[in-house]
């Protein structure tokens, strides 16, 4: 095991491991179907903030809870108990009374094609006036979270950042608490057009997203992030000569940790999605001193929807245990590729799974 220099708060007792603020949504999937001639959805709990805590919980065994706002109808507690029945901790759930007809708060849904082949995956939201999309920063008490009760790591994401200016506040005094505290601070750009090109002020959401990665630990994002979140003027860089070509996104990676000093790492994924049913996949970990790279692998997909959440859970779980950035960006990778093998937002695994994979056994059958 080599020696770890991210630098995390060792484990004294605290009440979770990590938390995750953001939304949850359900997600509705037509299978290997499309939503226009659907009859039926499969029904999934999930989130871009949210899944990174559901994958340190069920895959890795870590203590998490997630921070995020549901309305107290029938759907909130069907999100509710999905989110129970994935062992993350419900118990800071903000409950928003519903007025009946969703005028003032309502769950936010995702329709979710998986693609195949030539066919593109799709994602339609609809999540307007959502319940997370109005939390305000004094929702949560922030110095009892980080202090009194304790954790060891905070996550969360552009996607919430990107909902609202109320979220986005919501986001910047979160990771300011946490930073005050000595927590982790992860949080992941998860670029979004449909998000960033209809919010009124492209220029505050990026000051809002500068505001948060001055907070941050790791900061999760290539440079195509970078550049539309961030502001960061990366037209130098030119385009990667393959998708897999890690240059360009470390590039950007230094001149972030440049621009924001408490910076420790930046984690990205590359990919290279020839068709929507294969992707070249690898992830990548630079820290101030180096850079960490994992074997790249051809991943045949079932549902690429949420595999690059399931990196970051590897990731932090990685270093949250102490294994090395190493093992991080290894293990990271390796549940990323199994979360895109199962239905749903997350990976469907056992830790056993993860660290096979890593190793870079075969898919044999096991009996």
């Amino acid at each position: 095991m080599s020696a770890q220099t991210f630098q995390v708060a060792a484990e004294n007792g605290q009440r979770w491991d990590a938390l995750a603020l953001g939304e949850v949504m359900l997600r509705l999937d037509p299978g290997e179907g499309r939503i226009r001639s659907a009859r039926q959805f499969n029904v999934w709990e999930g989130g871009g903030e949210y899944n990174v805590a559901r994958g340190l919980c069920s895959t890795f065994a870590h203590r998490t809870g997630v921070l995020t706002a549901l309305p107290r109808n029938e759907l909130g507690l069907l999100a509710q108990q999905l989110i129970q029945g994935g062992g993350v901790d419900a118990s800071q759930i903000v409950w928003r009374d519903y007025d009946g007809i969703g005028r003032n708060t309502r769950m936010g849904l995702n329709f979710t094609e998986r693609g195949f082949g030539v066919r593109a995956p799709l994602g339609i939201s609809d999540r307007a006036y959502s319940a997370a999309s109005q939390l305000q920063p004094e929702a949560f008490d922030w110095e009892a979270l980080f202090g009194q009760h304790g954790v060891r790591w905070l996550h969360t994401g552009g996607i919430f950042a990107a909902l609202s200016e109320h979220s986005a506040q919501t986001a910047i005094t979160a990771v300011r608490a946490a930073r005050r505290h000595g927590v982790a601070v992860s949080y992941d750009l998860n670029y979004r057009a449909s998000l960033w090109n209809s919010h009124p002020d492209p220029d505050a959401a990026r000051h809002a997203n500068c505001a948060i990665a001055a907070e941050c630990d790791l900061l999760i994002g290539d440079e195509y992030s970078f550049a539309a979140c961030l502001g960061m003027d990366l037209s130098d860089l030119g385009c990667r000569y393959t998708p897999l070509d890690v240059g360009p996104a470390e590039a950007a990676a230094v001149r972030a940790m440049a621009q924001f000093p408490a910076l420790q790492a930046v984690a990205f994924t590359l990919r290279d999605a020839a068709n929507a049913a294969r992707h070249g996949w690898a992830g990548a970990l630079r820290t101030r001193s180096q850079l960490y790279v994992s074997d790249a692998r051809e991943v045949d997909l079932l549902d690429r929807v949420g595999g690059g959440d399931a990196f970051v859970a590897g990731v932090v779980h990685a270093l949250l245990s102490g294994k090395g950035e190493q093992a991080a960006v290894d293990l990271g990778a390796a549940h990323g590729a199994l979360a895109m093998s199962t239905p749903g937002d997350y990976a469907i695994t056992s830790l056993a799974e993860v660290e096979a994979v890593a190793r870079g056994d075969g898919a044999a059958a096991r009996r």
